[in-house]
């Protein structure tokens, strides 16, 4: 099992890097960001990591179906010309290559929306107003066999590492230790694990900074049934999944934040397998495993649960003692 998905693995870290290093080309200046129709932003850089890591995934795997969240429609509109010049600018440093043309091709080989046997998903920045505001955002890339996760890239770009430089990457494989390595440069790669409380009391948990992608007062009432006094750490994506992974937060909660959200692969993929290969446990808020057979959603699950494994359960219990007057119907 060791050599399992070990050029997937290469292929996936590489690329997540060499994104991760155009976003931050991207953040030295003001990014130019549209509003999409659900009047969410999306910028240069997502446009530019996507076209980036889906030329590089079609290039080593050209059978595998991409599940990517963006398309370059928009971006061809008349209207959008000066920013799709500069998405292509910003790929063209990174992959000298590019064109307008080649670059949506890129971009929109991420354009599968059902799944198979074998498939990747992408979210190119996730968190993208967390990456306006220059805090917390990630790049994340899962491959899927068999509705599983088995491979994971995860870069963390602001993400400060336990030896104080800025980034990291975390990678998973199905049946291996989750590992962290700075994002830049040669450092080593150690092993990651969940933390140790088994004490809801004692335990510190994160949600998302939106209160449009997750009820924060249900979350606070969840703290109060299960005796948490620690303030919520709030952050954007699904760096949320990697400081659980490492130990800094027992519990992450996306509590539905009303009766019709229906959650995106691409939002959770890849930080469910770093979670679980470090020792943790991701539900949806009934208890039941993600299902990633459903294409671009998450269609047959509802909210998200994750924790360290031993908090769990009495997660899930205090979540069906609240129902009755929290959860949306």
């Amino acid at each position: 099992m060791r050599d399992a998905f070990e050029h997937e693995l290469k292929v996936a870290v590489e690329a997540a890097r060499r994104a991760a290093t155009l976003s931050a080309n991207v953040a030295r200046g003001i990014p130019p960001a549209m509003a999409k129709a659900d009047q969410s932003p999306v910028t240069v850089a997502d446009f530019a990591s996507q076209a980036l890591i889906c030329r590089a995934l079609g290039e080593a795997f050209a059978g595998d179906p991409i599940i990517a969240e963006e398309d370059s429609t928009a971006l061809r509109q008349c209207d959008q010309k000066e920013l799709l010049n500069q998405v292509v600018e910003q790929v063209r440093r990174i992959e000298p290559i590019a064109d307008v043309d080649s670059v949506c091709r890129w971009i929109d080989r991420g354009g599968a929306r059902n799944a198979s046997e074998r498939f990747w998903t992408l979210d190119p920045i996730d968190g993208t107003k967390g990456f306006l505001r220059k805090q917390q955002y990630a790049i994340a890339l899962a491959l899927i066999v068999g509705g599983e996760p088995v491979v994971a890239a995860l870069a963390c770009p602001n993400l400060t590492m336990p030896d104080g430089s800025i980034g990291a990457i975390f990678t998973a494989v199905s049946g291996q230790r989750a590992m962290a390595r700075p994002l830049h440069g040669d450092g080593d790669a150690t092993p990651v694990r969940v933390s140790e409380t088994s004490a809801t009391s004692a335990s510190r948990f994160c949600e998302s900074f939106e209160s449009s992608h997750s009820s924060h007062g249900d979350s606070q009432r969840l703290a109060e049934l299960l005796n948490i006094t620690r303030p919520p750490v709030r952050m954007d994506s699904q760096v949320k999944y990697a400081v659980v992974a490492r130990g800094e937060a027992d519990i992450y909660l996306r509590m539905p934040a009303r009766a019709d959200y229906v959650e995106n692969i691409w939002d959770h993929a890849a930080g469910v397998l770093v979670v679980r290969q470090a020792g943790g446990s991701v539900t949806d808020i009934a208890g039941r495993k993600l299902d990633f057979t459903h294409g671009a959603k998450l269609e047959a699950n509802r909210g998200i649960v994750v924790t360290n494994g031993r908090l769990h359960d009495a997660v899930l219990a205090a979540i069906e003692t609240l129902k009755p007057g929290m959860m949306r119907t």
